[in-house]
């Protein structure tokens, strides 16, 4: 459950846009949560590497739960891509500013990431409903 809430989360932080359309009310939420935006990233970011390795070591589950696992493996990508996305700022401080061809190939992928992140949003927010009823209802 805690997967979906992740994604949605996650989402709602890189479509800003799309919640504050529908729910005017949320910019008071959106406030609260957009200053620790850094440290989400980063945190996600590492969540959802740790989930791609975990998926691909077990691909077994693709034969007997073939939905599960997809929905696993497209999970943690958009959990890395967001929080690669959202967290770039302390990536780089953190993590990149000691290798100057790791930092340059990071700001290659920000480029390339950057336009597809309301999209990815989305498609997170699409996919974390559907991890947390997926929780509930089976």
């Amino acid at each position: 459950m805690i997967y979906g809430i992740t994604l949605l989360v996650l989402g709602v932080l890189a479509a800003p846009s799309l919640l504050l359309s529908k729910k005017p009310n949320a910019k008071e939420l959106l406030d609260k949560i957009t200053p620790f935006q850094g440290w989400i990233g980063l945190v996600s970011c590492f969540w959802g590497i740790w989930g791609i390795i975990q998926a691909i070591l077990s691909l077994g589950l693709l034969t007997s739960n073939p939905i599960w696992w997809i929905t696993w493996i497209a999970g943690s990508v958009l959990q890395a891509s967001l929080g690669f996305l959202l967290g770039y700022g302390m990536i780089s401080k953190l993590v990149l500013s000691k290798n100057e061809e790791a930092k340059e190939k990071g700001e290659l992928l920000l480029a390339k990431l950057s336009p597809l992140q309301g999209k990815l949003g989305l498609f997170a927010i699409v996919l974390g409903i559907w991890s947390i009823l997926v929780r509930i209802l089976f």
